[in-house]
């Protein structure tokens, strides 16, 4: 994914190729995403900074002072030392004061937990389990809305009439096109939080791992999911797979020869006659991928190159090829059997308002007297799908 930096740069080579009337086809179609993508990474830039200003407000949370600065015999005199002055004058304000940690002159400062009479120290480093790469959302095209809903229309393939010769002073023939279906898309709010004591607040390098690490990741999973997988029913995405107007390509007979690969092939080419578009991306699921990936010649030779080199010991090994050639993306988001086609960047994008959010407080339900935050996480967006016919999803179930 680039930078705001780096899709700035380009854009300025594009303006510059435009004024020289040098622009090629590909550059000019590159001219009329890139606006996009900007939007989109500004979007992203601010995201991080909010994260970023989010962490700066709890930097000094819990910091104590050092013992000598503050002298006191008990917890009350201590209070009133460290709190007094926000104190004063705060009469019938409502606020919130918190103090250091007190210690008492006899107490022994330690680090970690005690168990019995053995000294514990704490390792605040969680091992994350399973994590997905999260590649979907890469590959279609973004916007941004200031509004809650996105209305869009898709051009109605109905044409009535054609043109003709005509004869010097003959009829003109009438073309009639049908009117355009109107699709509305309504922001969907996906959120969800998480509760961290305020002993692993204070570390900030954990409560950065907990956000980014865990929170946001399992939001992008959930994201995901809803691109390919929504029903679009009570609140949720419309999904690439159940969108109207998609094309379907279902694997034939093996007394024809037929197989996945060629079936995939044959879903690309319905990509370009089916839209005019031009397929840019294959989603399969593993297993499918590992089946294609094994596969051997007559000779033994495995066709994407073997364990140790490529094909009859030429080249070197891909981790992952691309299938025919095309961006794949490899991911259990998408059940076995099922592979889905398209021309992800100008078929379908998808429609952000704003970025991720992300915010805490101590003030909800009980937290404040359990020592917890609340950390919470949401994000606003709706998938659009002005061309359906540029997506074909393929079924390459072995036949019996």
């Amino acid at each position: 994914m680039k930078t705001l930096a780096e899709l700035k740069a380009e854009l300025a080579e594009l303006i510059t190729a435009a004024k020289a009337n040098t622009l090629t086809t590909d550059q000019a179609a590159r001219l009329d995403t890139i606006k996009a993508d900007i939007e989109s990474a500004q979007t992203r830039e601010k995201s991080i900074a909010d994260g970023d200003a989010l962490l700066a407000q709890f930097k000094d949370a819990g910091t104590p002072k050092a013992p000598e600065a503050v002298q006191a015999k008990s917890l009350g005199e201590y209070f009133v030392k460290t709190a007094g002055t926000s104190l004063a004058g705060k009469r019938g304000d409502r606020l919130t004061v918190s103090t250091p940690e007190f210690k008492a002159a006899s107490d022994v400062q330690v680090t970690g937990t005690v168990f019995g009479n053995a000294l514990t120290s704490v390792d605040t480093n969680i091992l994350t389990g399973v994590r997905r790469r999260l590649t979907i959302e890469d590959l279609l095209g973004s916007e941004t809305i200031s509004g809650t809903a996105l209305t869009y229309f898709v051009e109605n393939a109905l044409v009535e009439g054609a043109f003709e010769l005509v004869a010097e002073n003959g009829q003109k023939p009438q073309l009639h096109f049908g009117d355009p279906t109107a699709v509305t898309e309504a922001l969907s709010k996906i959120a969800g939080f998480i509760k961290e004591s305020d002993e692993l607040i204070e570390d900030l390098p954990f409560l950065k791992s907990a956000i980014d690490g865990r929170l946001l990741y399992q939001l992008n999973l959930f994201i995901e999911d809803q691109l390919l997988n929504g029903s679009g029913a009570a609140g949720n995405l419309r999904g690439l797979l159940n969108r109207v107007g998609i094309q379907t390509e279902v694997r034939g007979s093996t007394a024809a020869g037929d197989n996945a690969q060629d079936t995939i092939f044959r879903a690309i080419t319905k990509v370009q006659t089916g839209s005019g578009l031009t397929a840019d991306g294959i989603v399969i699921n593993p297993a499918n991928y590992q089946t294609l990936r094994l596969l051997k010649d007559g000779n033994d030779q495995y066709f994407g190159g073997g364990f140790f080199s490529g094909q009859y010991g030429n080249g070197g090994i891909m981790e992952q090829p691309p299938l025919w050639g095309l961006r794949t993306v490899v991911t259990p988001a998408i059940a076995a059997n099922t592979v889905l086609v398209g021309a992800f960047g100008q078929a379908g994008s998808v429609v952000s308002k704003g970025g991720v959010r992300v915010e805490a407080t101590n003030t909800e339900g009980n937290d404040f007297t359990n020592n917890r935050i609340t950390v919470r996480a949401e994000r606003r967006l709706a998938l659009a799908v002005r061309q359906p016919a540029g997506f074909v999803k393929t079924t390459i179930t072995p036949v019996a």
